[in-house]
């Protein structure tokens, strides 16, 4: 960790003294490094380190915000000149007590980054980018990304907390397109997570990886147009947790919740999701993409119940949504960087497992769809209607999952589709994300086990170019 200097809590303690609900300095310093290969050659690689401060005050409930790169004393107390001047509170006189806020072991990295240089790395991605290529000369466009990154944070608040983390993060990504005709397919895989370079153990890993996304993407070239209309639905653990995450989980943030742009806005205590449904939120996974020790705001990581059999037991809270709502933080105010101020945001979301098995699940469903892999999905939170992408379908005949279709959308509303689901598998299956929300970015993880919708609206078209 970088030596933070002093004059960081007077300059929270005189953001203290205007009578702020609370104030804080969120130190960051982030080294990262990310290649890319595209078209049987390494496109980019970038490495660098960024380093910045934000300052944050929350008075009446309105958050005022400032950041810079530049941490000298000089330049957070002029940021602390721009964020109080317009309020004309007296002064209390405030000495901070400050203490060293310890962090739960949520992660541990067997081999740094540093172990391996950029010509092994560079070397991972082309092995990627030759394994899809040799699986057909059908494979048109191989796209496939490293990224690392180590990022320290120091947070001190004005209730005396000093926070110290750092946070690795490692992710590897083959995207494939495939063509026969005027047919165009995809395949997309991803893994990583608060991880080293473990990650690739396995020596086969980055070929892996890649053959799988090919295959997806040549399975699709020779499937059938996706039948159209409302019918039953299987959607494998494998498919990761897309339909969770918009859904329910945006839904399910306080912010959301308190402008009234949510579906589930007032409805603790109410029945929205059938008794199989209980989904979870839980920042303390070890090794998850979207896992830490102490959100963006230095509260600790924690597991959160949302959904228990049905119910609504609770939202996602940050420090300014849990002083509106009177009530604490769940921990998941996170940013995406100094220059952001934090915001609501899911971390690892999933549906808890049940206990059917999931060829059980496939067997006792007569006719109806087998979704494999989930594309992406756009979600209305005020009415909770939504449409997601299928990237690998089959159809389920008489218990069996059969041929190939590709081009079929799922359309629903997602507290009607909660009240639909009938079987819950008892496996589950994460997939790694980057979720978008105010302009910010964020790691995420979503997970769910395999489970069947009894009816849902499924639109169908061919993709051709």
């Amino acid at each position: 960790m970088q030596e933070i200097p002093q004059y960081f809590t007077k300059v929270v303690s005189s953001l203290k003294r205007k009578r702020t609900e609370l104030a804080d300095i969120f130190f960051e310093k982030k080294i990262s490094t990310m290649i890319s290969c595209e078209d049987h050659r390494i496109e980019n690689i970038n490495t660098g380190i960024d380093i910045g401060v934000g300052l944050r005050m929350i008075h009446n409930q309105k958050t005022s915000y400032a950041y810079a790169n530049d941490i000298s004393e000089p330049s957070l107390k002029r940021m602390a000149e721009s964020l109080t001047c317009t309020i004309n509170a007296p002064q209390e006189r405030i000495s901070l007590d400050m203490r060293l806020v310890m962090p739960a072991d949520t992660y541990t990295v067997l081999k740094p980054f540093d172990i391996a240089g950029l010509d092994f790395k560079s070397g991972l991605v082309r092995r990627a980018d030759n394994a899809a290529r040799a699986i057909d000369a059908k494979i048109r466009q191989v796209k496939v990304t490293y990224a690392e990154s180590i990022q320290d944070i120091y947070l001190i608040n004005s209730e005396g907390e000093m926070i110290e983390e750092w946070r690795p993060s490692l992710i590897f990504i083959v995207q494939v397109v495939a063509a026969k005709g005027r047919t165009i397919q995809t395949g997309f895989e991803a893994i990583g997570g608060r991880i080293g370079m473990e990650l690739f153990d396995d020596p086969q890993m980055p070929e892996n990886i890649a053959i799988r996304a090919a295959q997806r993407a040549l399975a699709m070239l020779d499937a059938a147009p996706a039948p159209t209309g409302p019918m039953t639905v299987v959607i494998s653990s494998e498919a990761g947790g897309t339909m969770i995450h918009e859904a329910i989980g945006h839904g399910l943030e306080a912010d959301l919740v308190q402008k009234g742009v949510s579906v589930f806005s007032n409805r603790l205590g109410e029945k929205v999701a059938s008794p199989v449904i209980t989904v979870i939120d839980d920042a303390t996974i070890p090794g998850k993409r979207g896992s830490f020790c102490f959100d963006d705001e230095g509260t600790p990581a924690q597991k959160t119940v949302l959904v228990e059999k049905g119910m609504l037991k609770g939202y996602m809270y940050d420090r300014l949504t849990a002083i509106k709502a009177k009530t604490a933080s769940t921990g998941n105010g996170r940013r995406q960087s100094y220059q952001h101020v934090p915001i609501p945001r899911m971390t690892n979301t999933f549906i808890a497992p049940g206990f059917s098995p999931p060829d059980e699940i496939i067997a006792s469903t007569s006719e109806g769809l087998f979704v494999k892999k989930m594309g992406g999905g756009q979600v209305d939170t005020v009415s909770g209607d939504f449409v997601f992408e299928v990237n690998e379908g089959y159809l389920i005949r008489k218990g069996k999952v059969t041929t190939p279709v590709r081009g079929a959308t799922l359309i629903g509303n997602g507290p009607k589709i909660l009240q639909d689901i009938d079987m819950i598998g008892n496996d589950l299956g994460y997939q790694i994300g980057t979720c978008g929300k105010d302009g910010q970015a964020a790691p995420v993880s979503d997970a769910q086990p395999t489970l069947r919708i009894k009816q849902i609206v499924v639109g169908g078209q061919d993709i051709v170019k």
